[in-house]
C-alpha cells in the first residue's frame, strides 16, 4: 500500500475534500402511494403495524377504536404522547394491527410505531420524538425462569432443618 498512514495529519490529508453526502442530506419523506405513512413497533412481546395517514386523529387497533380496544384511559394516553409531544393532536388517522403481549406492551408497541410513522411522514417532527424518547424500542424483557427457583430470582423458602 503506496498510502501508508502513521498519524492523524495523514488520514486529514487524504480524507480532505471528500464530503459525506449522506450526513448533508436532508431527510426525505417515506410515504406510499396512498399518502400513508407505515412503521413497526415493539415492545416487550408485542408488535404492532401502523399505518398513519392526514385526517380528523381517529384510531382504530384491530378493527376496533381506541376507547373500545384500549379501555383504561392510561393505556389511551400512552398512544396519544407522540401526538402531543410533536403538537399534531387530531391531524392523523391511525391504522394499527398489534400481535403478542398484554395491552400494556400493546399500547407501548402501537407508541413506538406511531412515532416511528410520524417521523417517516415529516422528518421535521424526528428532533422532539427523539428528545423525548419514543423512537428508540424499550429492549426490557421478563427474565426468564431459572431451574431450581420459583420464578426468574425467587427461591424456595428455605428449610434448615
Amino acid at each position: 500500500m503506496a498510502d501508508e498512514i502513521n498519524s492523524l495529519e495523514d488520514l486529514e490529508a487524504i480524507t480532505s475534500g471528500t464530503t459525506n453526502v449522506e450526513a448533508l442530506a436532508p431527510r426525505e419523506p417515506v410515504r406510499d402511494e396512498l399518502g400513508r405513512a407505515y412503521a413497526t413497533g415493539k415492545r416487550k412481546n408485542a408488535i404492532a403495524r401502523v399505518w398513519i395517514k392526514p385526517g380528523s386523529g381517529k384510531v382504530t387497533v384491530n378493527g376496533k377504536e381506541l376507547k373500545e380496544y384500549f379501555a383504561r384511559p392510561v393505556l389511551q394516553m400512552i398512544l396519544r404522547q407522540p401526538f402531543t409531544i410533536s403538537g399534531t393532536e387530531d391531524q392523523f388517522d391511525v391504522m394499527a394491527t398489534v400481535v403478542g403481549g398484554g395491552l400494556s406492551g400493546q399500547a407501548g408497541a402501537v407508541k413506538h410505531g406511531v412515532s416511528k410513522a410520524l417521523q417517516l411522514y415529516d422528518p421535521s417532527l424526528r428532533a422532539g420524538l427523539k428528545a423525548a424518547g419514543f423512537l428508540t424500542r424499550d429492549s426490557r424483557v421478563v427474565e426468564r425462569k431459572k431451574y431450581g427457583r420459583a420464578k426468574a430470582r425467587k427461591s424456595f423458602q428455605f428449610s434448615k432443618r
